[in-house]
């Protein structure tokens, strides 16, 4: 029986994604895990594995195609089977036979006016509030809102509704202030070809955009596009509290120095946030509870640990990669897998395991000599950790004589909804234990 092969879900706020290349054709036989075409994600360019073994039956996008979480994009069989009709078009049929993306775009307005089944009684009561758990984001939307919302990178929370009990519909979305923006695609267009990157609506605050022989205007990209509406939904819906520490990191410094004389790979050294990374996921262990996540009336905590580790990209942006089980992996085992990990994420190719999954994040500015700052929170987790340079300062010595240490601060944001204060000064406090105890990081 044909196995359908569909565009996976890579983190959990991924709507779509580009194809950008097929690495196998029809008639190929792949095995399950891999590796049969690339995509694009507002992240990155990443490699999908085929989901089931066999022959290639049917590929049914083409490369440029943004395709849906979760819908086809392909089959596969036994040698010989047919695969199976479901209207989607192959990828060398797509220009003669129009897939069906979207409905007529008139008789989806008729529907808006209409109230749908179960409406009458909402049109009496008022619109959800925002942040209502049982509808996506929390707003009351019809599809063909949410997708126009989605290619002009509109929040839906800001937009009055005026359909029934405060559904939004098409024509608010575009009615919203915003800059310019492709529309959504015309019903029976082949199929529909990357949208730009997501507009972060600030010509309202900011007025018109500067022109002339003294300024470069520069295309918001989809990366910067995404990193802004996440950082803004975060700070303007994540109550953040902040709680600093002055970590002692002689001992650390010291371990790491002693092992990496013992490693004769170069590839094989421990690097500091490593140490950090190891640190960090040791002190979830005894708080669980920062070790979860916030969805609007529920937590969910996660009994594994994967600690989300940021890493500045060189085009510019930023993107977590996940050490996986940071808690229980040998430091050596995990520093070559960050390794390897960042350095695809610098080169453009990351893995779907690369990025998926955190449940607590880190990120550390000490390589760009910063002493200290405060990171934003990276919903749904419930913290990330900022780490600042190690660096010579003066101490107050035991005796009281004054003297010189290694000292290093670390900042944890957490979001006030899910902890308080005095849970995020006793991470710190174990936390710093750890690192200025550092054998415990190696048992």
């Amino acid at each position: 029986m044909a196995e359908q092969l569909t565009m996976p879900k890579l983190g959990f706020d991924m709507a779509e994604g580009t194809l950008i290349e097929w690495k196998v054709e029809v008639g190929d036989t792949v095995n399950k895990g891999d590796v049969i075409a690339e995509i694009e994600t507002d992240k990155a360019t990443i490699e999908i594995e085929a989901q089931a073994g066999g022959t290639v039956l049917k590929l049914l996008a083409a490369a440029g195609d943004v395709v849906e979480v979760g819908s086809p994009i392909g089959y596969v069989g036994e040698e010989g089977e047919s695969a199976p009709e479901d209207g989607a078009a192959p990828a060398a049929e797509a220009e003669e036979e129009p897939a069906e993306e979207a409905p007529d775009a008139e008789a989806e307005e008729k529907a808006e006016a209409a109230p749908q089944e179960g409406e009458e009684e909402a049109e009496a009561a008022p619109a959800e509030a925002p942040g209502d758990s049982d509808l996506p984001g929390g707003v009351k939307a019809s599809p063909i809102a949410r997708r126009i919302a989605d290619e002009k990178g509109i929040d839906l929370r800001q937009v009055k509704g005026t359909g029934p009990g405060g559904r939004v519909v098409k024509k608010d979305v575009e009615d919203f202030p915003t800059e310019e923006a492709p529309a959504a695609p015309a019903a029976g267009e082949p199929a529909r070809k990357a949208a730009p990157a997501p507009v972060i609506p600030a010509a309202a605050t900011y007025g018109e955009v500067p022109s002339g022989p003294d300024v470069e205007v520069i295309e918001l990209s989809k990366l910067r596009g995404r990193i802004g509406q996440r950082m803004i939904t975060s700070k303007q819906q994540v109550p953040h509290f902040y709680v600093t520490s002055d970590i002692d990191v002689a001992a650390a410094l010291e371990l790491r120095q002693q092992l990496n004389a013992s490693l004769s790979d170069d590839e094989q050294k421990i690097s500091v946030n490593d140490l950090i990374v190891k640190a960090a996921a040791l002190t979830l262990r005894e708080f669980p509870n920062l070790n979860t996540h916030f969805y609007g009336d529920k937590l969910v905590r996660h009994k594994r640990i994967h600690i989300g580790i940021a890493v500045a990209l060189p085009g510019g942006g930023l993107m977590n990669v996940v050490a996986r089980d940071a808690d229980k992996t040998a430091l050596g085992t995990m520093a070559a897998q960050n390794r390897d990990m960042i350095a695809r994420a610098r080169e453009g190719k990351v893995k779907t395991e690369d990025i998926e999954g955190s449940t607590f994040s880190v990120s550390n500015l000490g390589p760009y000599d910063v002493d200290h700052f405060s990171a934003i929170i990276n919903p749904p987790e419930a913290g990330i950790l900022a780490i600042g340079a190690a660096k010579k300062v003066p101490v107050v010595l035991e005796d009281g004589t004054l003297g010189v240490g290694m000292r290093m601060k670390a900042t944890i944001s957490v979001d006030h909804r899910v902890s308080d204060g005095a849970e995020g000064a006793d991470f710190m406090r174990v936390f710093k234990e750890l690192l200025e105890n550092p054998m415990r990081l190696v048992i």
